[in-house]
């Protein structure tokens, strides 16, 4: 957070100041968890549907916030608005703007946003300070909050801009203006809520017709819809995938990681990514993409892909238990990115020489599309190779009865944990484990049962 007066703050958010002189410097970091509340913090109060967070100002005040930002009148130093979201929005445009210097890249797409992110940030935090989303911090709360993680030494900023509804994501570009727009594909995630892949795509689109005409347009080239957002207007743009500006070459998969050339217009180098998975590609073709267009070196790029890890939880995270290789990426799921984990599970499992199991659960916001997404998820299974298919929890994954063709897939309808743990007697060493679902099925529970079940049987 930038240095400010509280007399300053209140007339940003357009506030009144109770118990808070005018010249008491604000300086602090937002937080909205009590719990999280310390020396060098502000607490903002949000009325939630279920929690009213100015019954929690007290407790963040003993706990070392300085003052609170509030809607309803309290003892305790605060900041009194008439709605602390719209105020909090109002506090984050007013420091990106202020903060001479500072580069904004705004990053949306169906799938793939927090581990771009994490790519770029790799990149970038080498380049100096660098500030980005954490968590799933993607909303009209979240964004702001990272913005006001940026400091006057801050050089560049990385935002997640996610969406429930059309406008969301226009409303974050206005905050946020970014100097750099990064859309990675258009896909079927959230369809049940916005109604269709068309306006998905319409949505996503908001970032890049929301950028000023400085800014640059980072467009991947995976679907119909994604490559011509900036089609009519006067931005930038650089496209990234297959024949495109940034792109790779001599593409090979080891160990289910990728190694390939990173080619920009400014170069070739390579890079061997320590992220799992052949669908991490277009990933790091966009975070490297979209450092081009910050002017970084290919060298750099190719170094910071080279050298990144994920930190977030539950995404394509490989471990080897006792012989098992178990992937656990639970943290969401939609066709796409159940089709891109199946495909790294049959190639894990071609090395391994074992046989590969498709734990999977529902996949969740689907809409009218909820039936057919789960029968294609079934058939791809076949297509691809897997060997077992254990659904968890639903019957939405079927066979389908009409198919006379010879299967190899083995399908398990499971109704609960205690049915999936009988399976495990039938995995063996050498054996590769999917499991993936939304991250509503709690599969990390399910994960720890398979792991303790598999453990104690090998003693």
């Amino acid at each position: 957070m930038i240095k400010i007066s509280a007399g300053e703050f209140a007339k940003i958010v357009n506030g009144q100041l109770r118990n808070l002189a005018e010249d008491f410097v604000i300086d602090q970091l937002p937080v909205i968890n009590s719990k999280l509340a310390k020396k060098g913090t502000f607490f903002i109060a949000f009325k939630g549907k279920n929690v009213d967070g100015h019954e929690y100002v007290a407790e963040s005040i003993k706990g070392g916030s300085e003052f609170a930002l509030v809607s309803k009148e309290l003892n305790e130093p605060t900041v009194l608005v008439k709605d602390t979201g719209e105020a909090l929005l109002a506090l984050a445009r007013y420091v990106r703007n202020k903060i001479t210097g500072l580069k904004v890249v705004g990053i949306t797409g169906s799938q793939g946003k927090t581990t771009t992110k994490e790519l770029l940030h790799s990149i970038l935090k080498s380049e100096g300070q660098t500030v980005a989303t954490e968590g799933n911090f993607n909303t009209e709360i979240g964004v702001p909050l990272t913005i006001l993680n940026c400091n006057e030494n801050t050089k560049y900023c990385i935002i997640e801009m996610g969406a429930r509804h059309q406008g969301d994501i226009l409303k974050l570009t206005q905050v946020a203006n970014p100097d750099v727009g990064v859309v990675l594909v258009v896909g079927t995630a959230h369809i049940g809520e916005i109604g269709s892949v068309e306006k998905i795509a319409k949505t996503k689109g908001e970032l890049i017709a929301g950028l000023n005409e400085k800014a640059t347009a980072v467009l991947g080239s995976y679907d119909q819809w994604t490559p011509n957002m900036a089609n009519g207007l006067k931005v930038k743009r650089i496209l990234f995938g297959d024949n495109q500006d940034v792109r790779a070459a001599d593409i090979e998969i080891h160990g289910g990681f990728a190694h390939f050339d990173l080619v920009t217009p400014s170069g070739r180098n390579s890079v061997e990514l320590q992220v799992i998975g052949e669908q991490q590609i277009p990933n790091a073709l966009a975070a490297a993409a979209a450092a081009h267009a910050l002017e970084i070196s290919n060298e750099s790029i190719a170094t910071g892909l080279t050298v990144a890890k994920l930190g977030s939880k539950w995404r394509m995270q490989v471990e080897e238990l006792n012989g098992l290789q178990i992937i656990n990426d639970f943290y969401n799921a939609n066709p796409e990115s159940m089709k891109a984990a199946i495909k790294t599970l049959i190639l894990l499992t071609q090395e391994s020489g074992g046989s590969s199991w498709a734990i999977l659960g529902k996949m969740h916001e689907l809409g009218q599309i909820e039936t057919s997404s789960h029968l294609s998820i079934v058939e791809y299974c076949e297509n691809v190779g897997v060997d077992h298919l254990i659904s968890v929890g639903t019957d939405l994954y079927q066979v389908n009865s009409k198919e006379t063709k010879d299967r190899n897939l083995v399908l398990h309808q499971c109704k609960n944990v205690e049915a999936v743990l009988e399976l495990v007697d039938s995995f063996s060493v050498g054996d590769v484990i999917l499991l993936k679902a939304s991250r509503s099925e709690r599969f990390e529970d399910l994960a720890q049962a398979i792991k303790g079940k598999w453990i104690g049987a090998q003693q």
